[in-house]
């Protein structure tokens, strides 16, 4: 499986603003600036949070985005179902249905989901769950504990001189 760069974009994104403070908000200009990526890229997958309502959009010339929920309320799977859709990752085309087996004495087996289709759709389940359990107030917490403190206080910092309230 292969997720599309949107989902890394989301989450650091939907990561930043769930620090701000409440009610703040920050243009999509100033996040793509601050992860060093396309803004009308961006603009595009922040949309799609939008969306889904995981971000909300604050129009006007002090508008920009903010979390719609609190972080403790908002999964990684949110963000990733955002970006990439919730249609499973793996579709079966039941190719074993057209082939000479199918025609046989044991046709009937063919008919119900083969067990390579059942495995994948396990995989895939454990995999969101995973996503699921996962909060952004944990990934908040979990980068700010791997940064020093000179590295947090230079992100406020710049961060501070671009939120929007």
């Amino acid at each position: 499986m292969r997720l599309s760069e949107g989902v890394e974009w989301g989450v650091h994104c939907a990561v930043v603003l769930a620090a701000l403070p409440p009610g703040a908000v920050l243009a999509g200009k100033a996040l793509a600036e601050f992860h060093g990526v396309s803004e009308s890229y961006l603009l595009k997958h922040l949309q799609a949070l939008v969306a889904a309502r995981v971000c909300e959009s604050v129009p006007g010339p002090r508008g920009g985005f903010r979390l719609a929920r609190a972080p403790e309320a908002l999964s990684v799977l949110d963000v990733v179902e955002a970006i990439e859709g919730r249609q499973p990752a793996f579709r079966c085309g039941e190719i074993r249905q057209r082939g000479p087996a199918a025609q046989g004495p044991d046709a009937a087996v063919y008919r119900v989901p083969c067990a390579i289709h059942a495995t994948m759709l396990r995989a895939e389940s454990a995999w969101r769950e995973v996503l699921r359990a996962q909060t952004l107030a944990e990934l908040v917490a979990a980068v700010g504990a791997k940064l020093d403190p000179e590295t947090i206080r230079a992100t406020r910092e710049w961060l501070v001189g671009r939120i929007r309230a």
